[in-house]
This record gives C-alpha cells, sequence and structure tokens, in this order.
C-alpha cells in the first residue's frame, strides 16, 4: 500500500481556527459593530395636570408669586457642555416662570398668579426656582415654595430627558415639550394646598397682608407679627375693621399688584413672542445633540475597529505562514482608513457643536419703559424689570408717607374677635 505524508488532523484544524479568527473579526467590525448604534424613541407618557373638581371659595384662593428663575453664570466651556448659551438662558429665566404660571392658572386651585421681577412681602405663595440645565433635550430646575408666613411647601429637582416624540403636538401656553416638569410642580402645590384647612388658608392671606403693612409702616404695624420657635411668622393682633391707615396700606398692596400686573402683560407678550423662535431652537437643538451623540458614538466604533484590525494584522504577522502577508497588509490599511474614518467624524461632531451655540443669539430679556399714574401726572419707568419695580415701590413709600406721616397709631383688637373678611 501506497502512503503519503499527510498532515495531522488536529494541527490542520487548529492552524484554520488561527487563520480564521482576524478574518472573523474582520467581517465583525467592518459589517455588524458601526450599526449597533440606532435607537428608538419610545414615546414619553403624559403626566395629567390636577384641576379643581368644584369652585373654591373666594378666602381660600391664594395668590401666587412665582420669582423670575435663577441660573449660574455660563462660561464658554459650559455652555459647550450643555449645549447653550448665556443669551438663551437669559430668556429662558423669563419663559419657564410664565409657562409655569400658565400650568398652574390652568389648574383652577388659586388666585392671582403673577411673575415677580423682585421678591414682595404681599405674596401669600412664594415659587422661587433656578434653571441647572435646559438644552432642548433635557431640562432640570430646582424649585422651592414657601408661604407667608415662611413654612417651606416644596423644595426639590424635577427633572426630564426629552427626545423626538415630545416635539410633536406642542401648544403655545398650554403643552411644551417638557410640560411633564410643569405639570409635577403645579400638581404637588395643589396636593400640598388641599392638605391645608380652610382655617390655615385664611391665616395665610392675612399673614401676607400683615407682612406687607409691616414693611411699608414698621412703626404701626412692626409688632403685629411675631416669629415662633419653628422661624414662621405668627399674627399677634389685628388692626381694626375701619382703621384708615391699613385702608391706606392695603390700597398701596393694590397699586403694587397694578404695576406687577403691567409688567406681566410685558412678560406675556415676550413669552408669547419667543414661543416659536425658542420651540424650534429647543427641537434643532435636541436634532444637533443625538446627531453628535450619534457621530460620537460611530467615530468610537471605527477607531476601535480600526484599531483591532491593525492588531488583527499583527496576530497574522507572529504566524509561521508566508501566505498571510497579503492579508496582513491588506488589513493594516483597512485598519488605518478605519481610524482616519473615526477621527474625521468625531471633527464632525465638533461642526455640529459649534452650530448648537449659533442658535439662540436673538433673546433678550431687556424691557420696555412703562408708565403709571403717581399723584395725578404720567410717570415713566425704565430699566429692568426689577429696576422699574423698586422704582415704583419708591414712589408708592413716598405716597403713604405723605398720607399718614405715620403719626397716628392704629386701632388694635385680639385675635379674639373675628377676623373674616379682613386684608
Amino acid at each position: 500500500m501506497k502512503t503519503t505524508n499527510a498532515i495531522p488532523t488536529g494541527r490542520r484544524s487548529g492552524r484554520s481556527i488561527r487563520l480564521a479568527c482576524p478574518l472573523v473579526v474582520i467581517f465583525l467590525l467592518t459589517a455588524g459593530l458601526t450599526g449597533c448604534a440606532t435607537t428608538a424613541s419610545q414615546k414619553i407618557e403624559m403626566i395629567p395636570i390636577l384641576t379643581a373638581e368644584r369652585e373654591i371659595p373666594e378666602d381660600q384662593l391664594l395668590d401666587v408669586g412665582i420669582m423670575v428663575f435663577e441660573s449660574d453664570p455660563i462660561d464658554d466651556e459650559t455652555a459647550k457642555q450643555q449645549g447653550t448659551n448665556e443669551a438663551v438662558r437669559k430668556a429662558e429665566r423669563h419663559f419657564i416662570p410664565s409657562h409655569l404660571k400658565s400650568t398652574m392658572q390652568r389648574s383652577s386651585h388659586w388666585g392671582a398668579v403673577r411673575v415677580l421681577p423682585k421678591q414682595t412681602d404681599g405674596v401669600e405663595l412664594l415659587v422661587t426656582g433656578k434653571i441647572l440645565e435646559s438644552n432642548g433635550e433635557r431640562l432640570a430646575v430646582e424649585v422651592t415654595a414657601k408661604d407667608a408666613t415662611g413654612e417651606t411647601w416644596l423644595a426639590g429637582t424635577y427633572e426630564m430627558t426629552a427626545n423626538r416624540t415630545v416635539y410633536g403636538d406642542n401648544q403655545p401656553g398650554r403643552k411644551d415639550p417638557f410640560q411633564n416638569i410643569y405639570n409635577e410642580i403645579s400638581n404637588d402645590l395643589a396636593e400640598i394646598k388641599a392638605e391645608k384647612g380652610p382655617e390655615a388658608l385664611r391665616a395665610i392671606r392675612k399673614t401676607a397682608g400683615m407682612k406687607f403693612a409691616a414693611e411699608f409702616a414698621p412703626d404701626a404695624f412692626g409688632d403685629y407679627l411675631k416669629t415662633d420657635g419653628e422661624d414662621r411668622l405668627k399674627i399677634v393682633r389685628l388692626p381694626a375693621d375701619d382703621d384708615p391707615m391699613m385702608a391706606r396700606v392695603l390700597n398701596i398692596r393694590d397699586r403694587e399688584y397694578m404695576f406687577v400686573d403691567t409688567l406681566n402683560a410685558q412678560y406675556e407678550n415676550y413669552y408669547a413672542g419667543m414661543w416659536p423662535s425658542y420651540l424650534d431652537w429647543r427641537k434643532l437643538n435636541l436634532d444637533e445633540r443625538l446627531a453628535v451623540k450619534k457621530i460620537k458614538r460611530e467615530a468610537m466604533y471605527r477607531q476601535l475597529a480600526g484599531a483591532l484590525l491593525i492588531a488583527g494584522a499583527v496576530v497574522l504577522g507572529s504566524t509561521s505562514n508566508n501566505n498571510t502577508g497579503g492579508l496582513q497588509a491588506g488589513m493594516v490599511i483597512v485598519g488605518g482608513q478605519v481610524l482616519i474614518d473615526g477621527f474625521n467624524v468625531s471633527k464632525e461632531a465638533e461642526i455640529h457643536a459649534e452650530a448648537i451655540e449659533e442658535l439662540g443669539e436673538s433673546f433678550g430679556n431687556e424691557m420696555e419703559p412703562v408708565t403709571m399714574e403717581f399723584e395725578g401726572r404720567q410717570v415713566e419707568l425704565t430699566g429692568t424689570a426689577e429696576e422699574q419695580f423698586e422704582k415704583w415701590r419708591g414712589l408708592l413709600k413716598q405716597i403713604y408717607r405723605s398720607e399718614t406721616g405715620f403719626e397716628t397709631p392704629p386701632a388694635e383688637e385680639t385675635l379674639d374677635d373675628p377676623l373674616e373678611n379682613r386684608l
């Protein structure tokens, strides 16, 4: 029988496996790895707003003041990381409280809801906020609410990450892409209010009135309130129903509200005018951010693929089979090209990021001059909303001093007397 020098089966199969592994790597990386970065947008469920089921009595409706939101200064590095800029953030400081005001008004749980440029002691429930992050893809705000007695109703962070589905059916003044945040804040406040009894709500209203009186006329009303052991204000006594000085104070407060309502009309115009461009900015910003993330993922995968292809070539080079020389050279060339493509894609991501910053340059927050009547003459208030508010309050204090001279002490009565329909 003629015999042949055959290669043992075990050696041949092992060598085939070693040669096949880099080929498998090539196919996996070039054909499948860069295609695994696709994601689908899932629909975000809407949180409904809680509305009042019945008409709430007037003496249980708290007036709400929402301060213009705060925000930390944004430097270039922070702007790049968050995908925004200082101009947009300034506009958002007014837009977000304006939309929260609209949401709370639609709930029918409250009295007058106003956006405030500066804190005032006359408000019954004060809401303050700070923008932590906002870029069209993500919104995070820190919100605190305190009533006139100093009790904290809520203090927490509300945040939401959006996708393209939330930009489908927005309605100016009613439905924002991040409406869930506004509804949650409104709902939380409504639930806390529902836990308060009618007497507690009436006490908050009366405390707000006396706080305003103590601020404008500390000599006359400064000792009508005291702070308890929990740093909450308590009413010690109240002025008589027909107290003329208190009547003047309440008239002053009405004039302050009138000015704030005038400012709010400007806020409303600013809010309505900002809505379409701001919505477009956020939507485009979201698309840009998602594109950047996709590009960066693809760049990472391509760079990884290139590196592994070159590594595979090194593995082939370590074998003793001379027939792998051409495959090895090809893998090095292909791997190097994949690496170059990855770095080029990363450069494209930087271009997208730069485009984000250019989208919001037209936003601003300057207020128009406000003309108010003061002692029979027209007075024009200029500057920022905060400056106009301070100027008007200074004029109101002049009115009070000229009308009262702080001369006549008010009549007093104890808390045992009926308090209804006061303040």
